[in-house]
């Protein structure tokens, strides 16, 4: 994140994004495409989109794969999770990838519903996934 832009316009940008990006995703099982980006610590942005397979639900989810580009860049903490659904459905990381989400998520990490390129719908990611099993239970 650069110093001129703000939370705000980052999540913006991020947000805008996400209705082009449901064109790339491979649905071609369900025909319910979702994108997401995921907001590192750092103010970078990781996209990505739902990959259905024949041996169907052996897929992957949007939030998973931009978790996926996010630690493949070299970040380590989610601050925020954006999410678009192509049926313009207000949609919530399903309950694996809360728990993927869990692994990096920060304190104060956000999930938020995309609509139409705008953000529609906040909620605390922690009160999506309360009591979870997370790293800071291995070292206990």
């Amino acid at each position: 994140m650069t110093v001129e832009e703000t939370v705000e316009t980052l999540e913006a940008r991020a947000a805008a994004a996400l209705p082009a990006l449901l064109a790339r995703a491979y649905a071609r099982y369900s025909n319910f495409t979702v994108a997401a980006a995921v907001i590192d610590e750092a103010g970078e942005v990781h996209l990505g989109v739902n990959v259905e397979n024949a041996a169907y639900p052996s897929g992957t989810c949007a939030e998973q794969t931009a978790i996926g580009a996010m630690v493949t860049a070299g970040a380590r903490r989610i601050s925020k999770v954006l999410i678009a659904a192509g049926s313009n459905a207000v949609v919530q990381p399903c309950g694996a990838c809360r728990q993927r989400i869990a692994e990096f998520a920060t304190e104060g990490c956000e999930i938020v519903s995309v609509q139409d390129g705008a953000p529609t719908k906040r909620v605390a990611f922690w009160d999506l996934l309360p009591e979870s099993f997370g790293p800071r239970d291995l070292a206990r």
